[in-house]
């Protein structure tokens, strides 16, 4: 795992795009050398993928780093054992050096874990207060999102407003977030090989739904992607539904239908199994998704179980936590 991130830092520029930009080695994008008078507006236009950030008023400070992990989290103590904290620890053994903190973006979650458990899991903005007066100088910010969508934008916002308290800061990205345009990678392609690993064989007449989260942000549009290369790598009878976004299940239902499916296996596509995943879908009650497909005549299995518990995908938000590294050592 550390030779894999330790070889990009290597690796050579590619790509050099019409519009300017040119993709680099640790996924991320830069103006091409040749634009010589770029704007403020057009260097931020750039910040695409793993972002950078050199405070040059703290330039000759000593480095001190650490790596800060983000993540939505959950209530849900078993399955938040299983797949977060076991991704940070993952995390902390390829960085064995650096300090590694855990923060959720839900404000609400961080409430009710400290209400029911008596545990303090800062926000962000309060970890990195606290790097802060530890002194640490360098950070390195993981996501542990799966699209680049609203909690993504959360983290990228966090990023912008605290960047230049630091010497340099660095924000890796979500699971999924290359698509392979301009030689890039294709982290669609990367992530359902992994998540994949999981998924039962299929006869004729049986089929998983995936469930994801959905979002109010445009990169609701990674769903279709997501489908897009679940048919490309001939994934059978598989299909993507969303909770709060599109395709919703009542999308998916007639394509089952017509497709002479029985038999259905649930699973969430989400990095926890949460109060989505043990009750809008595999819940007893009339309104859950399990309910309604057998109320559709189809016999309903429940996967529950979230995507950090699967060592595969957990292996890909490690590497993207590797790539906000590797930016981080970069000069």
């Amino acid at each position: 795992m550390k030779s894999n991130w330790k070889k990009m830092l290597v690796a050579s520029m590619a790509c050099v795009a019409l519009s300017g930009f040119m993709a680099t080695s640790y996924a991320s994008y830069k103006l091409n050398p040749e634009v010589t008078d770029a704007t403020p507006a057009l260097k931020q236009a750039a910040e695409i993928g793993v972002r950078t950030y050199n405070n040059p008023q703290m330039a000759n400070e000593e480095n001190k780093d650490a790596i800060l992990v983000m993540s939505f989290g959950t209530t849900f103590k078993d399955s938040r054992e299983k797949t977060i904290e076991k991704t940070v620890q993952e995390i902390q053994a390829a960085h064995p050096d650096a300090k590694v903190v855990l923060s959720f973006t839900s404000h609400i979650i961080i409430d009710r874990i400290k209400a029911k458990e008596g545990i303090t899991i800062p926000t962000p903005e309060d970890a990195l207060k606290d790097l802060k007066a530890q002194g640490y100088t360098r950070v390195a910010i993981a996501s542990l999102d799966v699209i680049p969508g609203m909690e993504y934008a959360y983290d990228s916002a966090v990023y912008d407003i605290y960047k230049k308290d630091f010497k340099k800061m660095t924000l890796g990205t979500s699971a999924m977030y290359w698509m392979g345009q301009e030689n890039q990678r294709d982290d669609v392609i990367e992530f359902l090989k992994a998540f994949s690993t999981q998924f039962p064989k299929v006869a004729k007449d049986e089929a998983v739904l995936v469930m994801a989260h959905g979002t109010p942000d445009p990169s609701n549009a990674y769903y279709a992607v997501i489908q897009d290369r679940i048919d490309s790598l001939k994934l059978k009878n598989t299909y993507l539904y969303t909770v709060e976004g599109w395709p919703n299940l009542e999308t998916i239902i007639p394509e089952l239908k017509a497709k002479g499916i029985k038999k259905i296996t649930l699973m969430p596509m989400m990095m926890v199994a949460g109060d989505h995943a043990n009750n809008d879908m595999a819940g007893a009650e009339p309104e859950s998704h399990k309910s309604i497909l057998e109320k559709e005549g189809f016999k309903v299995e429940t996967y529950i179980h979230g995507l950090g518990e699967n060592a595969a995908v957990r292996n890909i938000f490690v590497e993207r936590a590797n790539e906000a590294w590797s930016a981080l050592e970069t000069k």
